[in-house]
């Protein structure tokens, strides 16, 4: 019977490499010079630091401009809300979604069974969830279902097997 699972990964390293390059370009940007403004990447979270809300949102933009460059799927961010630092300052924490989490499963699974097609069946294993049919058609005709509807979160498609 032919399978593929349904995935939500992020290429750490290209995050990586877009916030590294989004800082480089806050410093030399003369509307960002001396204002304090910085990006602060941790391992599940990014840290957006500005002296007002307006600064704080081209931060945003900026960083959002270097993960598309990269090919990093702005789903894969999820904006906190933005809160007062000291001195007038303004922070916002940016977290960043991988995996498929068990509101995401049960929403792809419900995706699927609306479709109706016979013998597909789907199971969430983890982070991830399987779908399994009999055609390989219908598993084609899940993965477009799947790619149009917005989930919320980057949707990768792999292990494919007959």
């Amino acid at each position: 019977m032919p399978t593929f699972d349904v995935t939500s990964e992020l290429d750490f390293q290209e995050v990586r490499n877009a916030v590294d390059q989004a800082v480089r370009e806050v410093a030399t940007r003369f509307d960002f010079k001396d204002t304090g403004a910085s990006i602060d990447l941790r391992p599940t979270e990014i840290e957006l630091n500005a002296p007002s809300e307006d600064r704080l949102r081209a931060l945003a933009q900026v960083l959002e401009e270097k993960l598309v460059k990269r090919n990093v799927s702005l789903r894969a961010l999820d904006y906190g809300k933005v809160e007062q630092a000291s001195r007038g300052a303004v922070r916002q924490v940016v977290t960043l979604q991988a995996g498929i989490s068990q509101d995401h499963a049960k929403t792809i699974n419900k995706t699927i069974k609306d479709l109706g097609l016979k013998g597909v069946t789907s199971q969430a294993q983890g982070e991830q969830v399987r779908v399994t049919g009999k055609k390989r058609d219908d598993l084609q005709a899940v993965i477009t279902e799947l790619k149009q509807k917005d989930i919320g979160i980057p949707l990768q498609f792999g292990n494919f097997r007959e």
